[in-house]
């Protein structure tokens, strides 16, 4: 991404769902992101879930090599989705056992949530969990956020309601059951990081969505859906300055087309899971 005229000193990108599963077309496509990201210097990049599709520590490796030039100069921030939970429960330790921790950067001041549950270890539970206790310590991380930092709160599941995107999901709402909803204390999240936050960052979802929220104090917050950054082919940045958001988010595109998945993706990683479920229960 070439530089942008009025650039202000800082950069954060968001990118989401990557589902890296071993295949050329998956690792094009993460190739094609970092070196959009390298182009445009972005500061610190945060990857709000799904980075890898079966939850296997070969794919997370992959993404090691990948991402290799940003984690190596400690530039990328990372927390886990459902599917980094099934399979070898990869993502299972990104957090080291915290549901909230925090990361700081120049400038930069991150609240990271894990919204995945010991449910998700099921391939076809991908809903979230968010609990009270969790709400109080986003809470406590927050009043210790400096005045002087932009602030983002980062989750995988999302925290309002979206649109269903396929008949899946569609089938799952009219059944009742949970797996394309919101978080249940999604919306208290929301309101509880209003005056206090700048940005509600999170994934899940492939198509991108944002909201604003404005409050009595002045401080607008943000809510943004990056979508799956692999299937896009971009990702949002945005300027920071001065512990507040300068102008809108650009947009950065890679060199490669959107491309979205079909729902055949998910065919062969959901029959692995049922024969191992099958295997495990015979013997």
């Amino acid at each position: 991404m070439p530089t942008l005229p009025g650039m202000p000193t800082r950069t954060l990108a968001h990118l989401s769902d990557l589902h890296l599963d071993l295949t050329p077309t998956s690792d094009a496509a993460a190739r094609a992101l970092v070196d959009a990201l390298q182009a445009g210097h972005v500061d610190h990049a945060v990857v709000t879930g799904d980075l890898t599709h079966q939850g296997s520590n070969a794919e997370y490796a992959r993404f090691h090599e990948l991402f290799a030039p940003l984690l190596d100069t400690g530039r990328v921030t990372i927390i886990p989705g459902n599917h980094d939970r099934p399979g070898e429960d990869v993502g299972g330790t990104w957090m080291e056992g915290q549901k909230v921790r925090t990361v700081e950067r120049p400038g930069l001041f991150l609240v990271c949530v894990d919204s995945t549950g010991e449910h998700n270890r099921n391939y076809f539970a991908s809903h979230g969990e968010l609990t009270r206790d969790t709400l109080e310590q986003v809470d406590a991380a927050l009043d210790t956020a400096p005045v002087d930092a932009l602030v983002a709160v980062l989750l995988h599941h999302h925290v309002l309601p979206l649109p269903e995107e396929s008949f899946p999901e569609r089938l799952a709402t009219r059944m009742g059951w949970p797996h394309a909803s919101e978080l249940p204390l999604g919306a208290e999240l929301v309101t509880r990081a209003q005056g206090r936050c700048d940005l509600v960052l999170h994934g899940h979802r492939h198509r991108p969505n944002d909201c604003v929220l404005d409050t009595a104090e002045g401080r607008p917050l943000r809510v943004f859906n990056a979508g799956s950054s692999t299937d896009l082919g971009r990702f949002r940045v945005f300027g920071h300055s001065d512990g507040r958001l300068v102008g809108e988010p650009a947009w950065c595109r890679t060199a490669r087309t959107e491309t979205p998945r079909t729902a055949s993706h998910n065919v062969r990683p959901a029959l692995q899971y049922l024969v191992t479920q099958l295997g495990m229960a015979l013997f």
